[in-house]
């Protein structure tokens, strides 16, 4: 079994789609991430229909892995709805997820998403954003670092 299937397995198990009430729907997109040490993540999106509240199943995931290991790196990540990603942007995560795992870890622009799990054709996130707006500003702190 490759990591890409040991992924979607765990993920795969939390996709049960249901009304949580009249205003929350939740379990309809769920997400697998690789941490840099290897270990796997998984979280599952919720939405409320105002508009305000909606967490996706990337982000869900990334902050299960922060609250249970303090990583920040991201080696992979799959997402999808009732089956893998099969091309087309079925995979692709939101803006909102792509801006905040760059905030997360600058070096996270080598993370692979899963972009059709048949093939196994993945595309890193600093493909997806070749000119992030917080660049200059993560190369600063990687610069104090290295002082």
């Amino acid at each position: 079994m490759d990591i890409w299937q040991k992924m979607y397995e765990k993920a795969q198990s939390l996709y049960q789609p249901q009304e949580v009430s009249d205003f929350v729907y939740a379990r309809h997109v769920v997400a697998a991430v690789e941490a840099g040490d290897g270990q796997i993540f998984t979280g599952f999106c919720m939405e409320g229909t105002c508009g305000v509240f909606h967490l996706c199943a990337e982000r869900a995931a990334l902050f299960n892995m922060y609250q249970q290991s303090g990583q920040t790196k991201v080696k992979r990540i799959i997402a999808f709805r009732d089956k893998p990603p099969y091309g087309e942007g079925s995979g692709m995560p939101c803006g909102a997820c792509r801006e905040f795992l760059l905030e997360l870890n600058a070096e996270n622009r080598h993370l692979e998403f899963m972009v059709d799990y048949e093939s196994r054709k993945t595309i890193t996130l600093g493909e997806l954003m070749p000119l992030w707006r917080g660049e200059e500003r993560a190369r600063q702190r990687e610069n104090k670092g290295n002082e």
